[in-house]
C-alpha cells in the first residue's frame, strides 16, 4: 500500500490508483462539481453514474450548464464512508465538461441509470472527461478513539 504525506510515516491513508478511483465514484450517488462563475469557484451537488472512464450527470439550464461553455476546467468530488469499517474514501477528478449533443449520444446518455433528487426537469446531459483522477482511502478520525496521552495541539497557533 502506497503511502501519502498527508499522514506521514506510518499513516492509515492510502494512495488510490486510478482503476479504484473508478470504482469508488461509481459506487457514489451524489457527488460535486465544482466550476468558475464570474472568477469564483462554485460547488454544485449532482447525482451521476461512470460511464466508460467519465462523469454523467443531468442538469437544467442554469449556472452549471453556463459554466462549462468553451475549455473551461472543472472539477468533480465524491467521498464515502463505510459505517461498519469506519474506512473513509475521497475521489478528485480533474478535466473538462461539455454538453451531450448529437441524437446518438444523448439517446446513450438518457439510457443511464440517472436520478436527479430535484423534479425539475433536467433534459440536458454533461459528460466530465478526466485529465487526472486521484483519491486516498483512509480510517476515518470520528470512528477510532484519540490515541492515549496525546496532547492536544492547536492547529493553527497565535
Amino acid at each position: 500500500m502506497e503511502r501519502n504525506e498527508p499522514g506521514g510515516p506510518g499513516s492509515s491513508v492510502e494512495t488510490l490508483d486510478p482503476r479504484d478511483c473508478w470504482t469508488l465514484l461509481g459506487s457514489a450517488r451524489v457527488g460535486r462539481l465544482a466550476v468558475v462563475v464570474a472568477g469564483r469557484p462554485e460547488i454544485f451537488p449532482v447525482n451521476h453514474v461512470v460511464d466508460h472512464g467519465t462523469v454523467v450527470f443531468r442538469t437544467a439550464p442554469g449556472t452549471k450548464l453556463a459554466a462549462i461553455r468553451g475549455t473551461a476546467p472543472v472539477a468533480f468530488e465524491a467521498d464515502g464512508l463505510d459505517l461498519g469499517t469506519g474506512v473513509a474514501w475521497s475521489v478528485i477528478v480533474k478535466g473538462r465538461a461539455t454538453r451531450v449533443t448529437g441524437r446518438n449520444l444523448v439517446l446513450e446518455a438518457a439510457a443511464l441509470p440517472i436520478f436527479p433528487w430535484h423534479d425539475e426537469p433536467k433534459n440536458w446531459f454533461v459528460r466530465v472527461e478526466a485529465d487526472e483522477i486521484t483519491g486516498r482511502r483512509f480510517v476515518a478520525a470520528t470512528t477510532r478513539p484519540p490515541a492515549p496521552d496525546t496532547p492536544d495541539q492547536d492547529p493553527w497557533p497565535a
